[in-house]
């Protein structure tokens, strides 16, 4: 089968920052988001508002390598970083007082992964 790769070219150098970040720091994270980020378009993971509520709490660190969809409330503050989020949900996080990063400023926060958690 053919492999698919991505025409968008921000998504393309992502990709390439987060395999060359994971080498450096043997950040094993950054790989396993590399990787879901390579899949098709069909394949990419879209997470509602409603489902990072249920699976996180307060001051949690989350990663959605793909996108944030505004379904749903948040009720706790939370930071989390994301490929890109539709108007909706910068809203909604901005409301609940989460802090929405992208996936290289977190990467340039914590280059070690650690204490974060991939939300798919």
């Amino acid at each position: 089968m053919k492999e698919t790769q991505s025409a968008n070219p921000d998504l393309i150098a992502l990709i390439r920052l987060l395999k060359k970040e994971s080498r450096e720091k043997q950040a094993n994270i950054w790989l396993d988001v590399a990787e879901t980020l390579n899949k098709s378009r069909s394949l990419r993971v879209a997470v509602n508002l409603s489902s990072i509520n249920r699976n996180t709490k307060k001051s949690d660190v989350i990663i959605v390598p793909g996108k944030i969809l505004g379904t749903g409330t948040l009720n706790h503050p939370i930071t989390v970083a994301a490929f890109s989020a539709s108007e909706k949900a910068k809203e909604k996080l901005g409301a609940a007082k989460a802090k929405y990063l992208t996936i290289q400023e977190l990467m340039e926060k914590n280059p070690k992964g650690s204490n974060i958690r991939i939300i798919r």
